[in-house]
């Protein structure tokens, strides 16, 4: 495959094509994570080494949010695109193998500090005896993931310049694999602290994996990464400088839900926190396939447009990704909605799970689908600040998200219970989305904000429709086949799978170009190799 330079920019319909592959990917990955947390909670219930593992695996992640992978690929994409947009090739190479050899040995100092001092890092936690014990063997066993993601996020970086979506987002398939695998060899062990440090142990192995998966397609890319360290060079010094404030935007996103499952104690601390976690990982799913898969294909190609001066052509990009997300997310969000019930009971609603604590989350879900299209929009517009290198305003709107979010949960969450805290969180997006949309235009110039929002608006009518379509089905299938195991299954899948066929059909009739190109990658799919 050619360089951004060598080679012309994919199309629209070439984009729709990468997003689609991104986005099934990343859909199997977040299955395969829904699977992998069923088989954690049957392996090691509601006890202390499951909170110990809980604990041990924030510590390295909390870090890694802030340093690793996301962060660094975001301040290290627009620099590299520009170098490779001027044909500085072999610079940009030199660049990135410097990036990567300081990224190794800083990320390597932080993982033996880590690991020299847990347990001061663990003091903050209520633990003591065996269970700290426990939890400090595996929060050591894990800190080494800080230096593999931290390679990841750098190749992945360096993928996508090239236009290269889908083996990162095949990465995490094998991850969750490998987990699941542990997580079945575990259930040999008849001690749940055994159980829980293999766990931690194949967590381990599966972000060794994840590393490794993605390392091939770097073949024929024209250089190779070797160890390397050039301060010298002001485009390394840019990455430097870049990394602090897309870390703070980006880590506020963490801080933020973190904070949220602390104002949850305040409503039931024994269920609200577990009630709005397991909405947030229904939430996520659609999020992860679709406005994830829409962000990291159009990022590259808006940091190529900011190093060529071409305004134009980001303000294009910009407003193709911003229907593209409203295209695949307002009707996602609208049947989320209407399904919240029967889909917590299809996921989650078995073993200790009861059918009297599903309600309190079908009802976060709800709240939290109200802003799924809003938070999709932030992903893509923060990257444009980050393509723009205009990494601190990013930060500063994303406290300000933080912000409002914490001051409505506060609010919010005594008139309203459980699912006034996602529903803040909702609001906060609302507040965030048009205040993105100002300072993008003050810096690239008149958005098409009107038909943007005019094909928002249509969108959204036809998404409510869907949603109907979709509540009619499941409480048809419901009627005839009950709410069992098989009546969910049914239903649930009927229900979506026909709502989204009236959705594409409904918007190609009427013109959607974004019908088109999914119609004419499906028709691709059923073509014979």
């Amino acid at each position: 495959m050619g360089s951004p330079v060598d080679a012309p920019a994919p199309g629209a319909r070439s984009r729709s094509v990468s997003a689609a592959l991104f986005s099934a990917a990343t859909g199997i990955s977040r299955v395969l994570g829904l699977v992998r947390e069923i088989i954690s909670a049957q392996l090691l219930g509601v006890s202390g080494p499951a909170s110990a593992f809980v604990v041990a695996n924030n510590v390295p992640n909390t870090t890694r949010s802030l340093v690793a992978d996301s962060a660094l690929g975001a301040s290290f994409v627009p620099v590299f695109n520009e170098l490779l947009v001027k044909g500085e090739r072999e610079r940009a190479w030199r660049v990135a193998s410097s990036a990567l050899t300081l990224a190794v040995i800083a990320l390597t100092v932080l993982t033996i500090l880590g690991i020299v001092f847990t347990r001061p890092l663990l003091s903050f936690a209520n633990l003591s005896g065996e269970q700290l014990e426990l939890t400090v063997t595996m929060t050591r066993i894990l800190f080494p993931i800080l230096i593999l993601l931290g390679i990841a996020g750098l190749v992945q970086a360096i993928l996508n310049s090239f236009d290269e979506f889908v083996l990162p987002a095949i990465a995490p398939v094998f991850w969750n694999a490998v987990i699941i695998g542990f997580l079945v060899y575990a259930f040999t062990a008849d001690e749940l602290d055994r159980r829980a440090v293999i766990l931690a142990v194949g967590t381990l192995v599966g972000t060794v994996v994840q590393t490794v998966v993605p390392l091939p397609g770097l073949r024929g890319k024209g250089a190779t990464l070797r160890p390397l360290i050039d301060l010298r060079d002001p485009a390394v010094r840019r990455i430097l400088v870049l990394l602090i404030p897309v870390a703070l935007g980006l880590g506020l996103a963490n801080v933020n839900l973190t904070v949220s499952t602390y104002i949850a104690t305040y409503v039931d601390p024994a269920y609200a926190p577990r009630a709005i976690d397991a909405a947030f990982r229904i939430y996520m799913l659609p999020q992860g396939i679709f406005s994830v898969a829409v962000s990291t294909i159009m990022f590259p190609l808006m940091a190529r447009a900011v190093a060529a001066h071409d305004l134009v052509r980001l303000r294009g990009a910009l407003a193709e990704g911003a229907r593209l997300i409203l295209y695949l997310l307002l009707p996602a969000s609208a049947v989320i909605a209407v399904l919240a019930t029967p889909i917590v009971e299809l996921l989650f609603q078995r073993g200790a799970w009861t059918a009297a604590e599903t309600p309190g989350v079908a009802q976060a879900v709800v709240a939290f689908s109200l802003g799924l299209a809003l938070n999709g929009l932030i992903l893509l517009f923060t990257r444009c600040l980050f393509a723009l290198q205009h990494v601190w305003v990013a930060t500063g709107i994303a406290l300000v998200n933080l912000l409002a979010a914490v001051t409505l949960s506060l609010l919010l969450y005594e008139p309203f219970g459980v699912w006034g805290i996602p529903l803040a969180n909702s609001i906060a997006n609302a507040v965030v989305v048009p205040l993105m949309w100002i300072v993008l235009r003050r810096r690239i110039g008149a958005l098409d904000t009107l038909p943007v929002v005019a094909a928002g608006l249509r969108m959204l009518a036809l998404s409510l429709v869907a949603a109907l379509i979709a509540w009619g089905v499941w409480r048809g299938a419901d009627s005839v086949l009950g709410d069992g195991l098989l009546g969910l299954i049914v239903g649930v899948g009927l229900a979506i799978a026909i709502s989204g066929g009236a959705y594409l059909l409904a918007t190609r009739a009427l013109g959607f170009a974004e019908a088109d190109r999914i119609l004419a990658l499906l028709r691709r799919r059923r073509e014979p190799a």
